[in-house]
């Protein structure tokens, strides 16, 4: 179903390409389920009859599926920040239970989206796997609540990924330090993934994701990109983290950064925080200047 949905809709997705990155478009919606939906991804449809997939801003539930090394790498980096891979007696029951929680986020998704929503999107590239469009976007459920804030509230997601401005006005920061405080809020009471955190292991489980991505962000340093084969304003997730030196958490920060304002060269890279003069002159080689 996935892929049929994909055929389907690249047309529309194309056509998003000319509307301004920089503003947020008000839509009304209703959730159409896919086999493929989880907790901060899913399709809906927009009350002119559009159908499009979002991908939701600041919040990342766990995975509830596992397709390829991209998502059981993921799984594992979620497992880690809410210190629960030592919570099973075997690695393999351990997996099985973050995916639980990954389907208990999707369930609480489905049932908050029960009746019609709003979404504010600026039509922004959400794709994780370039192969399937998605945008990011804001989800304001029918009782007023933001849904991100509603999954990190209720222990099911993260507060991790892309932030930007809101459409009440709180600005990217405050939007993000808003969900870390849901977050430590939802870990003071234990609720959902919360419950089953090691809090003696979390601390080496963080420091062993950390050195982990440090140990392969060196080995890309060796890996042969295309040259000039990636574009800054377009590129998706995976696609930067192809990138020499370039992790999850920078790829988020270089997406983040062209939200309000499009690259307008290579050396605007400057002002992510994490890319320095030298990071910068790696990269150049691989990058398609914006302005060419």
């Amino acid at each position: 179903m996935r892929y049929k949905w994909l055929c389907g809709s690249l047309g529309f997705f194309l056509s998003l390409a000319t509307v301004d990155a920089s503003e947020l478009t008000e839509l009304r919606c209703q959730l159409i389920e896919t086999d493929w939906a989880d907790g901060d991804s899913f399709l809906v449809q927009t009350d002119q009859g559009k159908e499009m997939s979002v991908r939701l801003y600041g919040a990342d539930a766990m995975e509830a599926r596992i397709h390829d090394n991209t998502d059981a790498r993921r799984l594992r980096s979620q497992r880690r920040y809410f210190g629960i891979t030592e919570c099973a007696p075997t690695p393999r029951e351990s997996i099985e239970q973050a995916i639980e929680f990954g389907e208990a986020a999707s369930r609480f998704r489905r049932e908050k989206l029960q009746q019609p929503f709003t979404v504010h999107t600026a039509y922004a590239d959400g794709r994780g796997d370039p192969r399937y469009p998605r945008v990011y976007a804001f989800v304001t459920l029918a009782n007023g609540q933001n849904l991100s804030e509603a999954l990190v509230q209720a222990g099911l997601a993260r507060a991790f990924g892309v932030y930007r401005q809101t459409p009440d006005g709180r600005s990217h920061e405050e939007y993000r330090e808003s969900l870390k405080d849901l977050e430590l809020q939802a870990a003071s009471n234990r609720r959902g993934i919360w419950a089953l955190t090691d809090w003696e292991s979390l601390p080496n489980e963080r420091r062993a994701q950390r050195l982990e991505e440090a140990e392969l962000a060196l080995a890309l340093e060796k890996a042969d990109p295309d040259p000039a084969s990636i574009d800054l304003n377009t590129a998706s997730r995976d696609e930067l983290m192809r990138l020499p030196g370039v992790g999850e958490v920078l790829a988020n920060r270089i997406i983040e950064g062209r939200q309000s304002r499009p690259y307008p060269s290579i050396d605007d890279l400057r002002r992510i925080n994490g890319i320095g003069a030298s990071t910068l002159e790696t990269l150049r080689p691989f990058l398609i200047p914006p302005d060419s």
